[in-house]
């Protein structure tokens, strides 16, 4: 199914070193698994320019200037788009016309699309008054999980459990 139809968005959330990357690798892992295709967006919320391989082609026309470029080989098409600023629109109306059935997007607390929330520690809980459309909460041992939260809350360490929580949602159409 092409995203735009039938697609699902998923954010995952969390300060730096939470799991986010990890548990997007999960996430495609399982996805992939049982034949869906997973298109993902990262946000590089540590300030810069995402480090590139500089000796590849694509990225010394990137560091030469050119706006977009593109690399294909072996299946495998790598784009890269320089503008001042995107926004998450922006980019994910670009994967419109990919035949996705899942988007993940690592970061971007701020949009409105459902969320996994990772809490490492009782200072991170201050993402849950913060963001949007919390789906479900992983937690780690080091986030005192005291009292119930009102949605869905999974141990990092039950990843069988929230992985099928979070296929399951993944699976309804939209």
């Amino acid at each position: 199914m092409a995203l735009g139809q039938n697609r699902k968005i998923l954010q995952i959330v969390g300060y730096q070193n939470s799991g986010k990357t990890t548990l997007v690798e999960q996430l495609i892992v399982q996805a992939t698994q049982e034949g869906l295709r997973v298109g993902t967006i990262k946000h590089h919320g540590h300030g810069g320019i995402p480090a590139t391989d500089s000796t590849k082609d694509s990225a010394r026309h990137e560091q030469a200037g050119a706006s977009v470029t593109a690399v294909e080989g072996a299946g495998t098409l790598r784009l890269s788009i320089q503008q001042e600023h995107w926004e998450l629109a922006d980019i994910i109306a670009i994967y419109k016309d990919f035949p996705l059935d899942i988007l993940l997007i690592e970061g971007y607390k701020q949009e409105h699309y459902l969320k996994v929330v990772l809490l490492r520690t009782i200072a991170d809980q201050v993402l849950l008054q913060q963001v949007s459309n919390i789906l479900c909460v992983l937690y780690w041992p080091t986030y005192p999980l005291e009292q119930p939260l009102p949605y869905p809350a999974f141990s990092i360490h039950e990843q069988a459990q929230y992985l099928d929580f979070l296929m399951t949602e993944m699976r309804i159409k939209s």
